[in-house]
């Protein structure tokens, strides 16, 4: 009976990314920010394919008898499942993008293709062509002089089938990153923006490239590899951890193909020499009528930048009306517990607290882990001059986080050369707590600051993602969080904590233990009730003890971002679980535990989602809510995100989501409400002003993870790896 109550992980992450297009297709979401969240729609599935299908991949190839421990499938048919599903929502991706082009044009932003060019326009991008194009182009005919190129990860090329004397030939053109991307026509009228793609441009003068052969069929292609490589596996003891990962990012470019989109229909014959040169199957092969690579739209963005009324209006993180400017912050948090909730409240007093750490004389040491920071970080600047200043500072860089290993490789030599110790997680657990620990030496003795935070370290998605800054001097959380830095340091894994729920050995099961105490509550008619505000629910031991605690009468509430495994209301197994997911302007990604109802509520905050890589494959941190009006704030959060009726879907029986609907109710949209609540509550000589503009791209919920600022490298975002991967609003994200 329990089998309906579980989803598939994967299949589960597709449902999110199809609410992340519902986003582009919604008519009150401004149009620019809609093709935003179509762009973030397929950055997700690029880092989908690269990664999770990717792994399925090795795992059919290496013992396609194991199954999924949740659905029961076996790693093939996951990727039946998965290639089905992706194609069924290819003609909705297609169609959305129709509708946003269209109703780009009435505002006057155009996208052209070359055929639609007027005579004047054609001539225009002839010259350009001539010699911005071509004079860089590499084309290559395959025969036994030539072998097929090398792809890279998610670029563009044209693909030609080619006819000559001697017979039928296959032809490449890169259409390398070399050339801007959007080629922008001129115009008389300033108000009319007016481009095509580079690639269209390529493929439409390709008969230049292939002079003395005819072009019986072409399309552009674009292939994703599989970036999916076990670190532990390849270590070459040799090296050390950095080299080791700047070894594996190399040869990760290079891993086999996982799928390979084109722009249109083409032959049988011209697929089948693409798959056979690329060792692909034709299920893994997508036609996609709109653009194969949605990144050039920041190019628009910035210049549509006058046009206000396609983008979000801009809103700005306020200061906190618990942060007194005039006063330290490690004074202040001496006398209480702060708060901060992004993006509604500004990071910035977590920056001062860092800023002054390493300018004040009884700061001894700074301990910190670092799992993804900003471009041009401040918080790693902070550490330097504390470093620099003669603080002992030691930071713990994840250099396994997913896309940002290079980044961080690069911050661990910054580090390094301003005099940090640099250390990195154990073998076989990334460390993906949020943690620092600031040490003072005093005439009382030693004195702790303790920060504990859901989200990264990086100014830039502060102000992109819903995360919690928590920050206190509490005694048994310093003592917690020492014995995390003690035990990294040796190579070792906490085992015991007084206030702190670490993983991978104490979370989990203090989590099944709380909610132990409800059941038995709710058996001796008592109110039994478990809160979660989740990225994503996939730990099966978690799972499983929700099923306990929905058949024992304990009422269960989940707000989860992205996938859930857990399908809610199946009567007699889940009728007590409510599961809701809220997509919207901004990334949701704070994690908040509840257990229990009124006096004896207790609540946490974590880096950890309830997945069965936090709690058991890397070292994370929840921290107890102690302070009653922080307690308060969290959960006015988690009751207003239970409220909306704008932006969330609820789960049904069938563990299909549908929009929350009104019914005659106000209009709750959370993001909405919670900005106006900061807006109100900020102390008036610190109010942000609120006629503000930021560019058009710091605007945007980055809904799209800041692995998106690779992107061309990737738009990712309201989500931010398959969860979400998403990624940031940059230029080029």
């Amino acid at each position: 009976m329990k089998n309906k109550v579980y989803d598939n992980r994967e299949l589960s992450w597709l449902k999110f990314n199809e609410r992340v297009l519902e986003e582009a297709r919604d008519g009150t979401v401004p149009l620019l920010e809609r093709l935003l969240f179509q762009s973030i729609y397929s950055s997700n599935l690029d880092e989908f394919f690269m990664v999770r299908v990717g792994s399925l991949y090795d795992a059919s190839l290496v013992d396609d008898s194991h199954k999924d421990n949740k659905s029961n499938m076996r790693p093939s048919e996951q990727l039946a499942a998965i290639f089905s599903r992706v194609r069924e929502l290819i003609p909705v991706k297609d169609d959305s993008f129709k509708q946003i082009t269209k109703a780009l044009e009435r505002e006057g932003i155009f996208h052209r293709s070359v055929k639609s060019l007027t005579k004047q326009e054609l001539e225009f991008l002839e010259a350009y062509y001539a010699y911005e194009i071509k004079p860089f182009l590499t084309a290559i005919i395959i025969d036994k002089r030539h072998p097929f190129p090398f792809l890279v990860n998610k670029s563009l090329y044209v693909a030609a089938r080619l006819s000559s004397k001697t017979g039928i030939s296959l032809g490449i053109i890169g259409c390398s990153d070399k050339f801007k991307r959007v080629v922008f026509l001129p115009s008389q009228d300033e108000n009319v923006i007016s481009f095509v793609l580079v690639e269209d441009v390529i493929s439409h003068f390709a008969d230049k490239s292939f002079t003395g052969y005819k072009i019986e069929e072409k399309t552009i292609m674009r292939v994703t590899r599989n970036a999916d490589i076990d670190v532990d596996e390849s270590f070459d003891r040799e090296l050390d951890f950095r080299q080791n990962m700047s070894v594996l990012i190399n040869k990760r470019k290079r891993l086999c193909p996982v799928r390979l989109q084109i722009s249109k229909q083409i032959s049988e014959e011209l697929i089948k020499a693409l798959c056979d040169r690329l060792d692909l199957s034709k299920k893994q092969v997508f036609c996609e009528k709109s653009p194969l690579d949605l990144s050039y739209v920041f190019s628009v963005f910035d210049k549509a930048s006058e046009k206000k009324n396609l983008f979000f209006v801009p809103q700005i993180p306020q200061r906190s009306c618990m942060i007194d400017d005039n006063v330290p912050m490690i004074e202040q948090i001496d006398r209480r517990d702060l708060f901060l909730s992004y993006p509604y409240e500004s990071i910035s007093p977590f920056i001062r607290l860092l800023n002054e750490a390493a300018k004040a004389e009884d700061v001894v040491s700074i301990k910190m882990t670092l799992y993804r920071v900003a471009k041009n970080s401040k918080v790693v600047k902070a550490l330097c001059n504390a470093a620099e200043n003669g603080k002992k500072v030691v930071v713990l860089v994840e250099l396994r986080a997913r896309f940002d290993e290079e980044n961080n490789i690069g911050w661990s030599k910054q580090l390094e050369e301003s005099g940090c110790q640099v250390m990195y997680g154990p073998q076989g657990l990334k460390v993906h707590s949020k943690l620092c620990l600031i040490t003072r030496s005093t005439a009382d003795g030693a004195k702790y600051t303790v920060q504990i935070g859901t989200g990264n370290y990086n100014e830039k998605t502060a102000g992109l993602y819903t995360d919690l800054c928590l920050m206190t001097s509490n005694k048994d959380m310093a003592a917690d969080a020492e014995e995390v830095f003690r035990t990294l340091s040796m190579g070792g894994l906490v085992e015991n904590t007084k206030a702190l729920l670490v993983a991978p050995l104490c979370l989990q099961n203090k989590v099944v233990e709380m909610m132990d105490n409800e059941i038995a509550i709710a058996k001796a008619g008592g109110e039994g009730y478990v809160g979660a505000k989740l990225n994503s629910l996939t730990d099966k031991v978690l799972i499983d003890k929700i099923i306990e605690c929905s058949q024992a009468g304990v009422k269960v509430e989940l707000v989860i971002r992205g996938i859930s495994c857990l399908v809610a209301g199946v009567k007699g197994v889940t009728e007590n679980v409510h599961i809701r997911s809220i997509v919207g302007r901004y990334l949701e990604h704070a994690r908040i535990y509840i257990f229990g109802s009124g006096v004896r509520r207790r609540v946490y905050i974590s880096s950890a989602d309830y997945m069965t890589r936090n709690t058991t494959r890397r070292v994370e941190v929840a921290a107890p809510v102690l302070d009653d009006e922080i307690k308060s704030r969290v959960l006015d959060l988690f009751e207003m995100e239970l409220a909306d009726n704008v932006k969330a879907r609820v789960m049904q029986p069938d563990g299909i989501y549908v929009r929350a609907e009104a019914n005659g109710a106000v209009p709750v949209d959370s993001q909405k409400q919670l900005f106006a609540k900061a807006y109100a509550d900020a102390p008036a000589v610190n109010k942000a002003p609120e006629k503000a503009e930021p560019k058009p791209q710091d605007t945007v919920a980055d809904n799209v993870s800041q692995k998106t600022e690779k992107s061309k490298k990737k738009v990712s975002c309201q989500g931010s790896s398959p969860g979400l991967s998403v990624k940031i609003r940059k230029k080029k994200k």
